[in-house]
């Protein structure tokens, strides 16, 4: 785990529009997660547009995302989950399928989507990862949010294309 959060972006005033996706399972720690990213979003972006979607649980995330993407509604998409490291590779599996599906996603709309699927080992991992602030994987995924919507403005630009 990161042992330093990342430093809060400039404020901004661009009414960006963010969806958030959170699974319905493991409700404490995926909620904490959620309110920690609206709250850091709202503090920095405070004209930014958040709408929240709920799916059953983290393998349904990347449905959710694809479509929302393909929708062309939003400007960058969050996706929050929670899997707890178990005896077998059940959560392994889901978890790379979701970093592969949510990636594909991603590039295929070339749109920001924010990977906040957490596979911990324990509790302890969820609570400090989820509910406390020094490192929350949700106040970190609003920072990364910000500077990813600020660099794909920057990288869409139109370029110059006068010679001398």
């Amino acid at each position: 785990m990161s042992s330093q959060m990342p430093s809060r972006p400039e404020p901004c005033d661009t009414p960006w529009r963010v969806a958030v996706v959170a699974s319905l399972y493991n409700p404490l720690w995926v909620d904490g997660l959620v309110s920690h990213f609206e709250a850091e979003l709202r503090e920095v972006c405070p004209h930014a547009k958040i709408q929240l979607h709920r799916v059953p649980g983290s393998f349904e995330l990347p449905l959710a995302v694809e479509l929302l993407a393909a929708g062309g509604s939003v400007d960058a998409i969050a996706a929050f989950g929670v899997l707890l490291n178990g005896e077998t590779a059940h959560a392994t599996l889901v978890a790379q399928a979701i970093t592969d599906a949510l990636l594909q996603s991603s590039l295929r709309h070339r749109l920001p989507v924010l990977h906040e699927v957490l596979l911990v080992q324990g509790e302890a991992q969820a609570v400090a990862r989820c509910l406390e602030s020094d490192l929350n994987r949700g106040t970190e995924a609003a920072r990364a949010a910000i500077r990813m919507l600020r660099t794909v403005e920057t990288l869409r630009l139109p370029h110059s294309t006068s010679h001398a």
